[in-house]
């Protein structure tokens, strides 16, 4: 089963993306901050990371330079998503593969788990 890491301040948005994933069949958990979402990542590798560029403790970007200084997330592929537009966020990182300017439909999300990761269970 594919793994993939929420991590969102919204717990809101977090608890719905995971729980729409896991209906999907995937293996989703969520983290509030990037910080709480790096130790996570570390204890469990995810196959995705879905991560929200604006948050406390760790922001979007110390998160995804964080991931990309492990080698055991070379493979990991990371969702990146904001309010605001990827011209700005694209300014402080660049090592994601998709970016998802909020909000977003969960059409997409699911497209974009899909493209990056594949289905749930191959």
């Amino acid at each position: 089963m594919k793994t993939i890491l929420v991590v969102d301040d919204e717990i809101g948005t977090a608890e719905i993306v995971s729980q729409l994933l896991c209906e999907e069949g995937y293996a989703a958990t969520y983290s509030a901050n990037g910080a709480a979402g790096l130790a996570q990542a570390q204890a469990h590798v995810p196959d995705l990371v879905i991560a929200d560029f604006m948050m406390p403790v760790m922001n979007g970007a110390d998160f995804v330079q964080a991931l990309h200084a492990d080698p055991r997330f070379s493979a990991t592929k990371i969702i990146l998503n904001s309010g605001l537009p990827e011209e700005l966020v694209g300014r402080d990182t660049a090592d994601y593969h998709r970016f998802l300017r909020k909000p977003f439909p969960m059409v997409r999300l699911l497209e974009l788990v899909e493209e990056l990761i594949g289905p749930a269970t191959d």
